[in-house]
């Protein structure tokens, strides 16, 4: 692990030292770019042993557009479902539906190589979709995130960030919860996130 994190670490220097002294043609942001990132997954597990089935999906396209040189404003909107089975027996039943809006500094927008402070506010609901259920969680959290973001061509670039600051506030429909929530402060280098974005 630690060697992975050397590696990354220093071809992010190499590109950030090339970045200073000159810069790609068509590289970087400027005022008035666009770019799209977001997540896309299917997944399935099957446990012959204890006759269990999952079934997972989810669709959460983000897209981001630069209001000034160093300032982009985001908006991403997500579907999720899970489903468990066991003995052909349906036992969890879930979707997710979330909004969220993002605000990002960058302090080197145009280079090659940049970094960036990401404040990030979602909204999510999660429902019960069991016959005779109606279970639903809502949840509100704001998080501060800062990252690295490196062009591998004129309209691809590939970024790393890690959350340090975050809260979460949560409810659910049935009578009498109270709620619940949570605050996070420092980075945890083991739930670093990637992430692929196209520039228009």
């Amino acid at each position: 692990m630690k060697k992975i994190i050397l590696t990354v670490a220093a071809v992010f220097a190499f590109g950030f030292a090339n970045a200073q002294d000159k810069k790609e043609s068509g590289s970087g942001y400027a005022k008035g770019d666009l770019f799209v990132t977001g997540a896309f997954t299917l997944g399935s597990t099957n446990d012959k042993n204890s006759e269990e089935k999952t079934n997972g999906f989810e669709i959460a396209p983000q897209v981001n557009y630069f209001v000034t040189e160093n300032i982009s404003l985001g908006a991403r909107i997500g579907y999720a479902t899970g489903k468990a089975e066991t003995a052909g027996t349906t036992t969890a039943d879930n979707s997710t539906l979330g909004f969220g809006l993002a605000g990002r500094y960058y302090f080197t927008p145009a280079s090659q190589f940049s970094l960036f402070a990401e404040l990030g506010v979602d909204y999510s609901s999660l429902t019960n979709n069991m016959p005779g259920s109606d279970y639903k969680f809502n949840e509100f959290g704001l998080a501060l995130a800062p990252g690295l973001n490196y062009f591998v061509s004129n309209n691809f670039s590939i970024e790393a960030k890690v959350a340090v600051l975050g809260f979460a506030s949560g409810k659910s429909n049935v009578t009498g919860d109270k709620g619940e929530s949570a605050f996070a402060f420092g980075g945890d280098w083991r739930a670093v996130s990637f992430g692929v974005n196209y520039k228009f």
